[in-house]
């Protein structure tokens, strides 16, 4: 199973970006996908993530009202629409997906990341 995230890049305060995730291989099962993000110098923290069966969205308050996640389970990819940027979004982004890769089981995947530059 691989994901590959896309749609990073530089910005200016204000503006707007959409990252895509997608996610390919051996996939039984998709289960709730979502992004993390890591600011330079501080840690992994969660930006949003979407369920499978009910598609219910849950938001750092951070981006709350400024950030949108959603899916598309044919395609089995996932998008995050960020609007109104601001210079302490920047981070690189990671896309995950918990999959069930025919083990029976779900297990979390991970995306290599992709760089969101946010200039004031």
């Amino acid at each position: 199973v691989q994901l590959q995230a896309s749609g990073g890049g530089l910005v200016q305060a204000g503006g707007s970006l959409r990252l895509s995730c997608a996610a390919s291989g051996s996939i039984s099962g998709l289960g709730t996908m979502g992004w993390y993000r890591r600011p330079p110098g501080r840690s992994r923290d969660l930006v949003a993530h979407i369920h499978a069966g009910s598609s219910s969205t849950d938001y750092a308050d951070s981006v709350k009202g400024r950030f949108t996640i959603s899916r598309d389970n044919a395609k089995r990819t996932v998008h995050l629409q960020m609007n109104s940027l601001k210079p302490e979004d920047t981070a690189v982004y990671y896309c995950y997906a918990y999959v069930n890769d025919g083990s029976g089981y779900f297990r979390d995947y991970w995306g290599q990341g992709t760089l969101v530059t946010v200039s004031s």
